[in-house]
């Protein structure tokens, strides 16, 4: 069996307390320790040890594949943003501001987003519907065509 490349567990788990970028742990460990390693190799780590994902899922507010194009349109950035605010995330102080003001938009406007992903903008506003029960109108299949009810 190859040896081991992590050389202190307590060392990682803190770099992983601490927000630290996978890449940046690359380059961390190549400095201090003179060990080339991967994404994959700290990924499985986290997974391995039982620590919180990286990146959260948002599949209740962004439950559509949504093409590449337009994962960075402000609506998606926004309903990430939300995610994160649900799940107790720690958030700027700009982004707050920018998620309540965001929310103010849709609420008095009386709106929600919708994302049709063969359009090229992708995300729309539309008029909220007695069904909206969220920020988003759902879909009827996670592909983001509207099954049968």
């Amino acid at each position: 069996m190859p040896p081991r490349k992590i050389q202190d567990e307590a060392e990682v788990i803190r770099w992983f307390e601490e927000g630290r970028t996978y890449e940046w742990m690359q380059a961390e460990y190549l400095r201090k320790y003179n060990i080339e390693t991967s994404v994959p190799m700290w990924s499985a780590f986290r997974r391995r040890k039982g620590l919180d994902r990286r990146n959260l899922r948002a599949d209740d507010l962004l439950p559509w594949k949504v093409r590449p194009e337009h994962r960075h349109a402000y609506p998606a950035i926004m309903l990430r943003t939300e995610a994160r605010l649900r799940a107790g995330r720690d958030m700027t102080e700009r982004d707050s501001k920018r998620l309540s003001s965001w929310k103010t938009m849709l609420a008095d406007e009386g709106l929600v987003v919708h994302y049709d992903p063969d359009t090229e903008d992708g995300f729309f506003y539309v008029p909220r519907e007695a069904g909206d029960a969220d920020l988003i109108r759902e879909p009827q299949s996670r592909d983001g065509n509207r099954a049968q009810d």
